[in-house]
């Protein structure tokens, strides 16, 4: 039995330090992926994401959005927080109930003009902006995939959708939503609007005193904007809005240096997109930041877009929290 105990205890040292000298030799493994979700964990802390999607799974779908687990992520990533999306419903009263249960992140919810929110609703933004405990609700998104030009290019393309303007002028209804996203200091987004009608809306809501606007997701789906268009945006005081899963494709980290990184943010921080979806990963975000650096892009830029332009396009106190070591 002792001889039995001693050759396994000489092997378990033997494979020990067999281990040990193959990390010696290649020291460089190891030490760059600690280093990489390291850069990962400074960018995330205190950040916020004001595009976090929690709508329900419908029938037959084969990959859903955020569930509850992936808010405990983020708290556990010391991000700053959360807004909740969903196209269909509004998510103040989520946000505020996750608040009871979750408490060290700030979560905030909104209001998606769509079809089954009743499209352009005036009553339903002011029931978010009164009558839920703490305020929760901030954003009023513009309609996103019930919008005119995404239901003509659709299955159904005589199908209902949320128009906005006519003419080339904002429908009255559209102007009331605004005003009281004045009064109350909310969040106005373009959604899914075409580029021009977002710039009109823009213009508008300045003209109305709104303090904060953003572009929603510029550089994509159906309310794409030109660089030119993206520019006047943010002269018009909008926040320009990337999404973090593209951000590294097809010219959008062009797009950000030319409008500005003093203008833009990023949502979304999904680092796996496909079953089982990650989201905030490590390593995935420190990967992320390696290659906006080597595009010339500094860690101050990445602060800028991760944590202090998202607070004050949410209207909140920007808190600088520094991603250099």
């Amino acid at each position: 039995m002792s001889l039995t105990w001693k050759s396994r205890a000489f092997g378990i040292a033997f494979a020990a330090v067999v281990t040990a000298l193959g990390l010696l030799a290649n020291p460089g493994v190891g030490a760059a992926q600690s280093s990489r979700e390291a850069d990962g964990a400074r960018l995330l802390k205190g950040a916020l994401d004001l595009h976090f999607h929690m709508d329900p799974w419908t029938p037959g779908a084969l990959n859903g959005q955020a569930g509850i687990a992936d808010v405990r992520v983020a708290r556990a990533r010391g991000m700053r927080g959360l807004v909740i999306k969903d196209h269909n419903e509004p998510t103040a009263p989520l946000a505020y109930h996750l608040r009871q249960d979750i408490p060290g992140i700030e979560l905030y919810g909104g209001f998606v003009l769509n079809l089954p929110n009743g499209g352009i609703n005036p009553a339903g933004v002011e029931f978010m902006a009164t009558k839920v405990k703490g305020e929760p609700g901030r954003i009023v998104w513009m309609p996103a995939g019930d919008t005119a030009k995404e239901v003509r290019a659709s299955k159904n393309p005589n199908g209902p959708f949320v128009a906005v303007s006519r003419d080339g002028e904002l429908l009255p209804e559209v102007k009331q939503v605004i005003a009281i996203i004045a009064k109350h200091g909310l969040v106005l987004a373009s959604g899914h609007i075409p580029a021009e009608e977002a710039l009109l809306l823009f213009r508008e809501a300045k003209r109305q005193g709104v303090q904060h606007m953003i572009a929603t997701h510029a550089f994509d789906l159906a309310g794409k904007m030109t660089v030119e268009q993206m520019q006047e945006a943010a002269k018009l005081g909008a926040f320009i809005e990337f999404d973090y899963r593209n951000t590294l494709e097809d010219g959008r980290m062009d797009a950000i240096r030319k409008v500005g990184p003093q203008y833009c943010f990023l949502s979304e921080f999904w680092t796996k997109v496909s079953a089982p979806k990650e989201y905030g990963g490590l390593e995935g975000v420190g990967a992320f930041a390696e290659t906006m650096r080597a595009h010339g892009f500094t860690d101050r830029e990445l602060d800028l877009m991760f944590k202090e332009n998202p607070a004050k396009a949410l209207g909140l106190a920007a808190t600088t929290v520094s991603s250099a070591p």
